[in-house]
């Protein structure tokens, strides 16, 4: 288990499962009960990778349920009219340089209308922050995949979605894997 015992981002979690085996399980229990005493304000998130745990009787409430996703090849091209630009370092965006994150957004003219993250880790790409307008979906995911291949070469590229967003995704090519849940849990 991955753990943050401070403060996160909007939309990060504090802890994330690494493994799903009934050891693992068990020690990650205790260590969210260790966290639960800490002192840390506001509001606690748990992804649990492999909607392995039950944590309803800790006080924490399902935020989402998703599916992991995984696309090893691009296929055929994105058929769109969006204009992709990898953002860069010194720009306003995104102003610092890691040659392993790749930041991606989608115009149409002057206008913004699709974008992702890509980010280089242990032998994959994973793909993140997927923004795109429900008539352009499939067309953005099958686009980020290229792009993936294209900043990452030979990678295969994961992620996790859920809702419309899933099935745009599985349009593209990616296929789905494992479940996986995000809770949260307010604090006192």
């Amino acid at each position: 288990m991955w753990v943050n015992a401070r403060e996160v981002p909007r939309f990060y979690p504090n802890a994330v499962t690494l493994a799903h085996d009934d050891a693992s399980i068990a020690e990650q229990l205790s260590n969210i009960e260790i966290l639960l005493k800490s002192n840390l304000p506001g509001r606690w998130a748990v992804k649990d990778s492999f909607q392995a745990l039950d944590l309803a009787r800790r006080g924490f409430d399902v935020l989402q349920e998703a599916s992991w996703l995984r696309s090893v090849m691009p296929t055929g091209s994105s058929a769109t009219d969006i204009d992709w630009q990898r953002e860069t370092e010194g720009k306003a965006a995104w102003p610092y340089h890691d040659p392993n994150f790749a930041m991606f957004t989608g115009r149409r003219g002057f206008r913004v209308v699709a974008g992702g993250m890509l980010y280089r880790a242990g032998g994959v790409v994973g793909l993140s922050n997927v923004v795109a307008e429900a008539a352009d979906a499939v067309a953005v995911w099958r686009s980020l995949i290229l792009l993936a291949s294209r900043t990452f070469p030979r990678l295969p590229v994961v992620g996790y979605e859920s809702g419309g967003e899933l099935a745009a995704a599985l349009d593209a090519g990616f296929e789905i894997g494992d479940p996986l849940r995000i809770w949260v849990r307010a604090r006192e």
